[in-house]
């Protein structure tokens, strides 16, 4: 199998890479690529899209990096697909970050934490699943993970992944069908973060036996 790590100029792409070869990406048959050229997601198997920053600063690197086109096609086409932190805010339709709208693949708008809350929440913080999601297997009832952000998706945006409390719950992550994301850094969370690498990679590989 072939992952790519999308470099688009945004995100910890060397942070993101060593976690990502740490839950195996670069072995148990599977092939890690970093790559800013669009080409070169054409046969991938799984997509990861990192990110942080500013919503419409992610958006128009994203937007002029050429990937928008090869990433709704691997989606469409079923494929394994990870967004990370303002990778997974982009996923939706806005945000009130910016008047730049996301791409529509996840359905909502993000809100900024409420006045009063110290934002960029900047913390570890306790995740809650709800429904199903393939990035929670195996982890206990108290796992936590490490965030950096100021926006969130509410409540009622997603039925299955997990939710955590700042302030107000949000969700912190989602699975729809192919297409999964988590609002806190995979790659700064420690033992979490690498079990939900190792969860997505090995949901990857046999999602894609079944295509």
């Amino acid at each position: 199998m072939k992952t790519l790590l999308i470099d688009y100029g945004s995100g910890n792409l060397h942070s993101a890479a060593k976690a990502l070869e740490a839950a195996g990406f670069n072995s148990h048959g599977h092939t890690l690529l970093v790559s800013s050229n669009p080409l070169d997601a054409l046969d991938a198997d799984a997509l990861v899209l990192p990110g942080q920053g500013h919503f419409r600063q992610v958006m128009e690197a994203f937007m002029a990096s050429g990937f928008e086109t090869v990433v709704r096609a691997h989606i469409a086409a079923n494929r394994a697909f990870l967004g990370i932190c303002v990778g997974m805010q982009i996923l939706y339709d806005s945000s009130e970050e910016s008047d730049l709208s996301g791409l529509g693949l996840l359905s909502g708008h993000l809100k900024r934490f409420p006045k009063g809350l110290p934002v960029p929440q900047m913390q570890w913080n306790k995740l809650e699943q709800i429904g199903l999601s393939p990035l929670l297997t195996g982890l206990d009832a108290n796992a936590f993970a490490y965030f950096v952000h100021s926006y969130y998706v509410p409540m009622g945006l997603t039925s299955n992944g997990a939710v955590s409390e700042y302030g107000l719950p949000f969700v912190s992550v989602v699975s729809s069908g192919n297409v999964h994301a988590t609002q806190f850094h995979p790659e700064k969370s420690q033992l979490v973060g690498l079990k939900m690498l190792e969860n997505f990679r090995v949901w990857a590989e046999h999602h894609q036996s079944t295509l």
